[in-house]
């Protein structure tokens, strides 16, 4: 009886599942880093080892069939090398969007916006994804919790430079960082991550510069969700930290669904259903 594998993984660690033909679920296990690009031999033996503990005494590694939705996807080598080294029955390797897109739709048609650190924003139709956005802080990643941190420290500045208002909440961002040398000091070296750090205050703060600069994001996100639609009105899925705070900006554009898994689910049911990314 086949055997199926849908792996999750990215920088920080990776999580896995082992289902049967009937969908049954014979184990899970999580893992370390598994980003193939950036250290794949580390990532090969973290997707081996969660792998086999997932899978337990229900058969062998070459049993399995496997989707594999992983950072570093997008590095064709990369993930060819990666295939070529796992003893699996089949290897699939993908990004994790598309992971995510299938979790949370499976078949049917819609759009995923994924809204966290980053931002990446995808349409399915016929089981054909469309992905957009994605780039990264220093060329996008539109509305994510990286731009909200770095826009509200550029607002903060500007504000202090006298181009806008200088409310309370920038002021006490600019008193945060040490003065505005210290806001400049902190984006020489910070990482989107680190600018994600400052995203609850926007999302949370009835301040007028929040309420501007998310104005600003929610029009970014219904931008991309529209350019997905094609003048269509399909179901619209928000995933990560921010996606309920944008769901609730944006209530009433679009018809709003609950995503139906999670990226793991949708690479265990993209392994069952023999779905080529």
């Amino acid at each position: 009886m086949p055997l199926f594998l849908g792996l999750d993984g990215g920088g920080t660690g990776c999580r896995a599942a082992v289902a049967d033909a009937s969908g049954r679920l014979l184990g899970s296990a999580t893992g370390g880093p598994s980003n193939i690009a950036s250290d794949p031999a580390g990532a090969r033996a973290n997707v081996l080892a969660v792998a086999a503990e997932a899978l337990g005494t229900h058969g062998d590694l070459s049993d399995l069939h496997a989707v594999l939705g992983v950072a570093g996807a997008n590095v064709a080598s990369c993930a060819a090398q990666m295939i070529a080294e796992l003893p699996f029955a089949d290897t699939r390797i993908v990004s994790d969007a598309v992971i995510a897109v299938k979790g949370a739709l499976q078949a049917g048609d819609g759009v995923v916006a994924a809204i966290g650190t980053g931002s990446v924003f995808a349409v399915q139709r016929a089981g054909a994804i469309r992905q957009i956005g994605g780039s990264g802080l220093v060329l996008g990643d539109e509305a994510s919790g990286a731009w909200l941190g770095r826009a509200l420290c550029a607002r903060a500045l500007r504000a202090r430079d006298g181009f806008e208002p200088e409310t309370p909440l920038l002021s006490d961002l600019i008193a945060r960082l040490g003065g505005t040398d210290g806001v400049i000091r902190f984006s020489l070296s910070a990482r989107p991550v680190d600018f994600a750090d400052f995203a609850p205050l926007p999302v949370t703060s009835s301040d007028p510069a929040a309420i501007a600069l998310m104005h600003e994001a929610a029009a970014e996100v219904e931008a991309y969700i529209n350019l997905l639609q094609q003048g269509q009105n399909l179901p619209v899925t928000f995933l990560g930290g921010l996606g309920p705070t944008y769901a609730r900006l944006l209530d009433g554009r679009w018809p709003i669904r609950p995503a139906l898994g999670s990226g793991l689910d949708g690479a265990l049911w993209m392994a069952r259903q023999g779905v080529a990314a």
